[in-house]
């Protein structure tokens, strides 16, 4: 993984996409996904209008989809297969957004790193920023050129139940769960149908949308650092990210990118995985 591709920051604004959206090596993919029971079609809505050249990347199908989790992270050769036919590869400067805002968007930044590109950022205040500068949007998906895409995987960036259970054991990582309080909590229930909610035990809480502004832009650093310090996250120590499935977790994998902090793992599986098992360890009320 060549460092000298990594951006100085994860985040690029409306203004520079706008500037650049010609530019030969730049790249737009729309990542928006949407959760169980929230009614809404993320293809479709790409379908009726989006920036224009973007191409539309599902979070559903571009995954581990013999894995009986959602959207668990794919084999290399699948997502290698998926990109290139979007003309997503090597030498690209990949810029991805999502319909919400910065919701979906980073899991997707997430899944290019694990899979060894980083020259790939994401949209500061998505498609509802940029509709609300007035800025272009098109209806018809874009002819992409197949591009190579080399898999240079990075396991450090993901973590497998087994490894949370063990550092969690032994006290060695901080879980940071990205999901609302009431569920973390356990107050509220789970968009999953059967999933009990709660949290692990140990584990600390952020929900992903606290880290960002009212904009919804992503914070700046000295404020997203007193965010993560007030959740009970120790920035000098190793820290996992978690939430629902994998998706909002990559959200505050973000957020601690912006602080510097490229290469903190999710816990792909997250809670679908942990509480579907009959012997799971569940805690509820606040982080204790």
């Amino acid at each position: 993984m060549a460092a000298s591709t990594r951006p100085d920051d994860p985040m690029v604004s409306t203004a520079w996409l706008a500037d650049h959206l010609d530019a030969p090596d730049v790249r737009v993919v729309d990542a928006s996904w949407h959760l169980p029971g929230a009614g809404r079609d993320a293809r479709a809505e790409y379908l009726a209008g989006h920036i224009p050249g973007a191409v539309f990347f599902d979070i559903d199908e571009i995954a581990d989809t013999a894995s009986p989790l959602p959207h668990m992270a794919p084999p290399p050769e699948k997502f290698a297969s998926r990109v290139k036919r979007l003309g997503l590869g090597d030498g690209a400067r990949i810029v991805i957004y999502d319909s919400t805002g910065i919701f979906s968007a980073p899991r997707v930044w997430w899944l290019f790193r694990l899979m060894g590109h980083e020259d790939v950022r994401v949209l500061d205040g998505g498609l509802p920023k940029w509709t609300a500068e007035g800025r272009p949007l098109e209806d018809m998906p874009p002819m992409a050129r197949e591009r190579h895409f080399t898999v240079r995987y990075h396991p450090g960036l993901v973590r497998s139940l087994a490894q949370v259970e063990a550092k969690l054991a032994a006290g060695d990582v901080a879980v940071l769960d990205a999901r609302p309080a009431a569920r973390f909590e356990g107050s509220a229930p789970e968009p999953r149908p059967g999933l009990p909610s709660g949290h692990m035990p140990g584990a600390r809480n952020l929900p992903w949308n606290s880290i960002l502004a009212p904009d919804g832009t992503l914070l700046e650093p000295a404020q997203l650092a007193g965010l993560y310090r007030a959740a009970g996250v120790d920035l000098s120590k190793r820290v996992v990210t978690s939430c629902g499935s994998g998706v909002s977790a990559c959200v505050l994998a973000l957020g601690l990118a912006r602080l510097g902090l490229w290469d903190v793992p999710v816990y792909d599986g997250s809670w679908a995985e942990w509480a579907s098992r009959p012997d799971a360890a569940i805690a509820t009320g606040p982080a204790a």
